[in-house]
C-alpha cells in the first residue's frame, strides 16, 4: 500500500493562482486611479466655470486644481454655449494614456 502526501499542494496552488491576483489588483489599481482622475477633472472644470465667471483665467484656475503629476496633460475649452471643458490625459498601465473630459458651467448670481 502506497500513502501519497499531500504536502506542499497549497504552495504549489497558490504559485499557480498568484498572477491571476496580482492582475486582478493591477485592474482594480488602475481602476481606482481612473475613477479619481475622472472625479478631479470633473473638480478641475467646476474650478474653471467658476473662474471664468468672474473674468478669470480658467486654465490656471483648473490646473490649481489639479495635482502636478495631472497638469502636463491639461486642455481648457471655452465651450460656445457657455462655460468650460476639461480634459486630462491619465496615464495607464503599459505607458498608454487615457483623455478623460468633464465640462462645466456656471451661471452665477441673477
Amino acid at each position: 500500500m502506497v500513502f501519497r502526501s499531500d504536502r506542499g499542494q497549497a504552495s504549489v496552488e497558490l504559485i499557480g493562482a498568484l498572477p491571476l491576483v496580482l492582475l486582478a489588483a493591477l485592474i482594480a489599481w488602475q481602476l481606482v486611479l481612473a475613477g479619481r482622475a475622472l472625479w478631479l477633472t470633473a473638480h478641475a472644470a467646476r474650478v474653471a466655470a467658476r473662474a471664468e465667471a468672474v473674468g478669470r483665467d480658467p486654465r490656471a484656475a483648473a490646473r490649481s486644481a489639479l495635482p502636478r503629476r495631472l497638469e502636463s496633460g491639461l486642455v481648457v475649452r471655452r465651450r460656445s454655449a457657455g462655460g468650460v471643458e476639461v480634459t486630462l490625459r491619465v496615464p495607464l498601465m503599459l505607458g498608454r494614456t487615457l483623455p478623460v473630459s468633464a465640462s462645466a458651467s456656471f451661471g452665477g448670481p441673477r
